[in-house]
């Protein structure tokens, strides 16, 4: 007795060959890029601001600022790592940084404690700004990168409000 053939069983395998990483586009490198030397720029700003701020609630604001560095240079080391699973490449070198940042510059000498909340928050909201202006072209190329945004947005904002409370009067 022989046996009978048997019947070739349908597959949902892909050759090998067929299988690619999503690369991102330049639009979405780019549109990345101008978030990175943002929040670059922020975590070089906020160090900055924590060195030199004099005045009023010193340690607490002191304090606050290493927070929002930390929040900084954790978000910007996340979107430049999502680059490079992106194939993409991120360029944090400093003179691409001062070339490219949309925030606006800080004072370079001591500052009253008032006037770094007050300069800090600006500059934050400039980053998320950023971050913002460039969300909806990132969403439809990249969801997922798009979430990382979010991310950043929601923990910059809540270091933001807790930063400019401390000017706040009611």
């Amino acid at each position: 007795m022989t046996a009978a053939p048997q019947a070739q069983q349908q597959t949902n395998r892909r050759l090998a060959d067929d299988v690619r990483n999503f690369t991102g586009s330049p639009r979405l490198a780019a549109d990345l890029q101008r978030v990175l030397v943002d929040l670059i720029e922020l975590h070089l700003q906020g160090k900055q601001a924590h060195w030199n701020v004099v005045g009023t609630n010193f340690r607490d604001l002191h304090l606050q600022l290493d927070e929002l560095v930390d929040a900084a240079r954790d978000s910007s080391d996340t979107i430049a790592e999502r680059m490079r699973a992106l194939d993409l490449v991120p360029d944090g070198r400093s003179d691409t940084i001062a070339a490219t940042t949309s925030l606006p510059p800080f004072p370079a000498q001591e500052v009253h404690s008032a006037d770094v909340v007050d300069l800090i928050t600006t500059r934050t909201y400039a980053a998320i700004d950023t971050i913002r202006a460039v969300h909806d072209a990132v969403d439809a190329e990249d969801p997922t990168t798009s979430d990382q945004l979010h991310q950043v947005i929601e923990s910059l904002e809540k270091l933001t409000w807790m930063i400019k409370s401390e000017n706040r009067k009611v």
